[in-house]
């Protein structure tokens, strides 16, 4: 019956038992749970590894996880390069650079003049190159700094005929009481087989960043005018003030010898270039002058500049609507002038019998190219009625220069190798000094652009640079620096610089103590142009001798001012080779052609080595420096400032280095562990052969390959000093600097140096930068600052362990990942509280 109304909402429904799906059903459960339980502990094993091994970021970036499909390596076929192997790689860049080549890009740079400020067409040519040659990612990048260019120039000597003659009457004329005497050409000599000495264009005889000047005085021959040959003539009461000086070029960085001139009263300098510093190669010896013979033309000038980087805008870049430093102080406010030595004849031939004699002084003073045409020497001053009248016109302007910046992008985007020449010369040549270094860059560029053609991806990312400005002062370098600080103290790994290719036979290097190793494996790979025995390399012929980091060329901001370890090298002349004509006219592509490397080899030569060397950082697992060369360095240095301490006034005192001569020794002892623990590793990354599920343990060995390379990364950034020396705070290196009073020479642990210089003894009290490397669970370690002489015991509180003290404040700055314990240190001086923040 249907259901009604009256059918009871509640009722009694019959139903058959559940039939039984499965007979087995307790197995079943068994078994879902056990699969599920597998597939959780897989998932789980496969993501953990995954974000342990993620790649590190860029220094300040987040660790995050990466997500599961995404490789921790580089590359899939790491640690092996990609697209071509290493062998084919050196093969391509050994064999790519060709004599015709390098000739032909010579020829192009060295057609006109190319001051700084006036060479975009060059920057244009350059760009347009290296596109050609497959670096397509190449751009201009330009600053607008301030420069000077001259305007006109005048240099007489005034002989009166009252011996009662004085300075006082020189008003604004020459009066009658004088007559000129001699007046400079203040050029070079056209020569008819050099054609660029002779173009209309060429760029006049100055000095960059010389202040503009009338001045009239009498003069005085003050050798080099290095701080020593001042202080000489101060001790023999030789009156400087109000004199004009006449100096020789050499010894120290000339911006140097006006900066003491002015600071001891000097109205003006005269620099000259005396064949005493050519060696043998001279006329006195029996050797033709250019363009007849390798010795020096008499009638070439060196130019040159004062100042580095843009002085108006000193730590920080110059782009358009930046406000601008004031520049007192900063460039010279006495005029100057650079003159021939058939110029400086006859104002040295006209001191003759004036004042003591150069070869009264010290072992510094002998010497002078010159006696052979009758000078003496003599110091002076000039008699009143003798007397220079100096002029010097310069036009300030602020001008756009421009870089050319080439990059081929690598797989690793936190590690860069930066490879740069710069291409602006003082004159209408540089055939030398920079063209040399332009063409093998060019090479250099071309040569990987070939790799890149083939498929090639660089591991590390290359950045090439064509600086401008090198000349006044490193100024297009030193711009780019500042301006991509953050980018370069997280991804440089080395600056390679080629300034000089070419202008001998003779190898010759500078660097960072990091990059030795790297230099003498590249130089033993490449052979020589001057074999004694056939098969002989670069290597086998030099000397082996690396210098010291100083100042001088495009290097410079990457070393002192970023910690970013650098070089400098190229084939320099030999003490018989034909001198050249550094920033003068005769500096040409005729001078090359004939004397300097005529078969063009050295060029070629110089190319090989660069790109070989540039390799091994780019494309090796593992960065090719070494810690204990650095670590051996540090005693070297500290050597020589002991031995340097053992000379000064302050011989006598109590200075004691012992906590650096401990504190380097434990670095050392560490540093040796460390390369030694490398070389294992590196050993591992040869043989490393694993099937592709065991990615893993591929993926855990380039985990460790990273923490390397951190290491060897941040290890010359923990160097720098964020003050910056004393009186110098541009340059942050404490262990590397220019000399305060040589320039381009280096100076190491400069601030105990200059203290000692100074004989004062608070400034050469010894403060340890004590670096406390302690091995933390995420392979990082932490640096810590202290300000104090003594050396923290073993038993130090981890309160020391984790801080700096520096007044009542604490910071903790991280570094380096070496694996042990120890410490190392820096000398700085007291004076300025170097470690107060």
């Amino acid at each position: 019956m249907p259901p009604n109304e009256q059918t009871p909402l509640l009722t009694t429904v019959v139903v058959t038992p559940r039939r039984q799906r499965y007979s087995h059903s307790t197995l079943r459960r068994f078994c879902t749970i056990s699969l599920g339980a597998i597939l959780v502990v897989v998932v789980f094993l496969f993501l953990v590894p995954v974000s342990w091994l993620s790649p590190r970021k860029t220094s300040g970036e987040h660790d995050g996880w990466t997500i599961p499909w995404t490789s921790p390596l580089p590359h899939k076929s790491w640690p092996e390069s990609k697209g071509l192997s290493y062998n084919d790689l050196q093969s391509i860049l050994l064999n790519t650079p060709s004599e015709a080549k390098a000739r032909e890009w010579s020829q192009y740079y060295t057609a006109g003049p190319h001051l700084a400020g006036k060479n975009f067409s060059q920057a244009l040519w350059t760009r347009e190159r290296w596109q050609d040659f497959g670096i397509q990612d190449s751009d201009i990048v330009a600053y607008d700094v301030f420069i000077n260019y001259p305007l006109g120039h005048k240099l007489a000597l005034l002989k009166s005929s009252s011996e009662d003659a004085d300075s006082s009457t020189m008003t604004k004329a020459i009066t009658n009481a004088y007559r000129v005497k001699y007046e400079c050409k203040l050029e070079e000599d056209i020569l008819d087989e050099d054609p660029t000495t002779g173009l209309e264009n060429r760029i006049p005889t100055f000095h960059g960043y010389s202040a503009n000047g009338n001045v009239t005085a009498q003069y005085v021959y003050v050798n080099f005018g290095t701080f020593g040959d001042f202080e000489d003539l101060i001790k023999a009461n030789i009156p400087l003030e109000g004199k004009i000086a006449i100096v020789k070029y050499g010894r120290v960085f000339r911006g140097l010898k006006i900066k003491r001139a002015q600071e001891l009263g000097m109205v003006g300098v005269v620099m000259y270039t005396d064949p005493q510093e050519d060696g043998e190669v001279t006329e006195e010896n029996g050797y033709e002058t250019y363009p007849n013979g390798p010795a020096r033309n008499p009638s070439s000038v060196q130019r040159g500049s004062f100042a580095p980087g843009d002085p108006t805008t000193i730590g920080y870049p110059s782009k358009p609507g930046v406000p601008r430093q004031d520049v007192s102080g900063v460039i010279p406010s006495i005029p100057s002038i650079p003159i021939s030595y058939v110029d400086a004849l006859p104002i040295l031939l006209s001191l003759n019998g004036h004042g003591p004699r150069a070869s009264s002084f010290n072992e510094f003073w002998q010497g002078g190219g010159l006696a052979y045409k009758n000078i003496s020497y003599n110091i002076g001053p000039s008699p009143p009625s003798l007397q220079i009248h100096l002029v010097n016109e310069q036009d300030y302007v602020t001008t756009p220069l421009w870089n050319v910046i080439g990059i081929i992008n690598g797989t690793i985007s936190d590690e860069v190798v930066v490879l740069g020449n710069h291409r602006d010369a003082w004159i209408a040549g540089g055939g030398v000094d920079p063209n040399s270094g332009s063409a093998a860059l060019n090479e250099l560029v071309r040569s990987f652009g070939i790799a890149v053609n083939k498929g090639w991806k660089p591991l590390r990312t290359i950045v090439f640079a064509s600086w401008d400005g090198e000349e006044y002062g490193l100024i297009g370098s030193t711009e780019w620096v500042e301006e991509y600080i953050p980018w370069l103290s997280g991804a440089a790994i080395a600056y390679l610089n080629v300034d000089i290719g070419c202008a001998g036979p003779q190898f010759s290097s500078a660097a960072s103590p990091l990059l030795n190793k790297a230099i003498y494996e590249a130089t033993s790979l490449v052979l020589s142009p001057n074999q004694t025995v056939p098969g002989q390399t670069v290597r086998d012929i030099w000397d082996g001798h690396i210098r010291t980091m100083g100042s001088g060329s495009d290097f410079t901001a990457f070393q002192d001012f970023v910690g970013v370890p650098s070089l400098d090298m190229g084939f320099k002349r030999s003490a018989k080779s034909a001198i050249d004509h550094y920033h003068s006219n005769y500096d040409s592509f005729h001078w090359m052609d004939t004397f300097g490397d005529k078969d063009w080899h050295y060029h070629v030569t110089i190319t090989r080595v660069w790109a070989l060397l540039a390799l091994s950082l780019i494309e090796r697992p593992i960065i090719g420096f070494n810690a204990t060369d650095y670590a051996h360095g540090l005693a070297a240095y500290l050597d020589s400032v002991k031995d340097h301490a053992a000379n000064s006034s302050l011989s006598g005192s109590t200075m004691s280095f012992h906590p650096l001569e401990v504190a380097i020794a434990r670095l050392t002892k560490a540093a040796k562990e460390f390369d030694a623990k490398v070389a294992t590793l590196s050993g591992r990354i040869r043989h490393a052969k694993f099937p592709w599920w065991q990615w893993w343990r591929k993926a855990k060995l380039y985990s460790e390959v990273q923490k390397v390379n951190e290491g060897y990364k941040y290890l010359e950034r923990q160097f720098l000093y964020a003050e910056g020396l004393d009186g110098r705070n541009w340059f942050k290196h404490v262990v590397f600097a220019p000399g305060k009073w040589t320039g381009y020479s280096g100076a190491t642990f400069p601030g105990l140096v200059e203290g000692l210089d100074e004989g004062n003894p608070e400034g050469v009290k010894v403060d340890p930068l004590f670096v406390i490397l302690q091995p933390l669970d995420s392979g990082v370690l932490w640096v810590f600052l202290f300000g104090k002489l003594t050396l923290p015991s073993p038993e130090m509180d981890q309160d020391h362990r984790s801080k700096r003290r520096s007044g009542d404040k604490a910071v903790e700055t991280k570094i380096i990942y070496l694996g042990y314990c120890i410490i190392a240190v820096e000398a700085q001086r007291s004076r300025s509280e170097y470690f107060r923040k």
